[in-house]
């Protein structure tokens, strides 16, 4: 190679334009619910990137580094992929050619809510209680409220469980370690799969910062950008409590027809402080 201090700086300039055309040619036509999943892919790529990098400069740190971060993003993104019912070819070029938005917002529905004494009231009442985390929890940070409800509500006799959707948060696993962090049991957090089947038999579901994982157009509306998306179908219970700070569309961008349905309330407010005064009413 040329040892000239301006021809490597030409070479690592077009290198790097090249690879940021690429990236942005990749993931201009992918938003929504698939943005994590390209997230995670990139992932993978910058550690087989780095890998490589190992092999050309002979060391073997950078090469081990690299494959462990490559294989474990490539990991993540089959993980994310299932658990959205998509493949890793749809999610990259299922968006090309495609217009954004194909799913319309009903007009003039009214969503009703519910405030925090109520609510603890209708929690008490229940005797079967279902809770689902959201990306929502994790930014208030208000795992460890959510946590000292539910063992208020166990330890008064109550039916308990947390359901966790494959790919709640920004990434597989996050919602686990918060409810982890904060002391929930094990064997009170749920997978998606094993509360669905008996989602008719909950008395009060509470949905916290949950938005596209609970939403039931993935079911209901085949022209929704979530169609097909396995969710947790908390509408089917006798009673949902939804905890957010709006009833404004969530990372996918497609309106949630579950907060608009006659055995749904909203909880509105922020998280963890909605959370804490639920606590002290329990």
């Amino acid at each position: 190679g040329s040892s000239s201090p301006t021809v490597a700086a030409a070479s690592l300039g077009v290198g790097t334009l090249m690879s940021g055309t690429l990236g942005l040619h990749m993931t201009a036509s992918i938003g929504g619910a698939d943005m994590p999943v390209v997230i995670t892919l990139l992932n993978s790529y910058s550690g087989w990137a780095l890998c490589a990098e190992g092999f050309i400069l002979d060391k073997p740190l950078l090469t081990v580094v690299g494959a462990l971060i490559g294989s474990s993003g490539a990991f993540l993104t089959k993980v994310m992929c299932d658990g959205m019912n998509r493949s890793l070819i749809n999610v990259i070029l299922g968006g090309f050619g495609s217009t954004a938005g194909t799913s319309t917002a009903q007009e003039g529905l009214v969503h009703t809510e519910i405030d925090v004494s109520s609510a603890a009231n209708e929690l008490k009442d229940a005797s079967k209680v279902c809770i689902v985390p959201g990306y929502g929890l994790a930014v208030a940070q208000a795992q460890t409220a959510i946590a000292d409800i539910a063992k208020t509500l166990k330890a008064a006799g109550k039916d308990v469980k947390f359901a966790v959707h494959p790919v709640a948060g920004r990434m597989p696993g996050q919602l686990n370690v918060l409810l982890a962090e904060a002391g929930v049991p094990y064997d009170m957090v749920y997978e998606m799969e094993e509360v669905n089947e008996e989602m008719d038999e909950f008395d009060v579901v509470l949905v916290v910062g949950a938005n596209d994982t609970v939403n039931s157009a993935a079911v209901e509306d085949p022209k929704s950008g979530i169609a097909g998306m396995p969710v947790i179908e908390v509408w089917r219970a006798k009673h949902v409590i939804v905890n957010k700070r709006s009833v404004a569309s969530g990372y996918a961008g497609v309106e949630n027809p579950v907060f608009f349905k006659d055995n749904t309330d909203m909880l509105l407010g922020s998280a963890k402080e909605t959370l804490e005064k639920l606590r002290s009413e329990l």
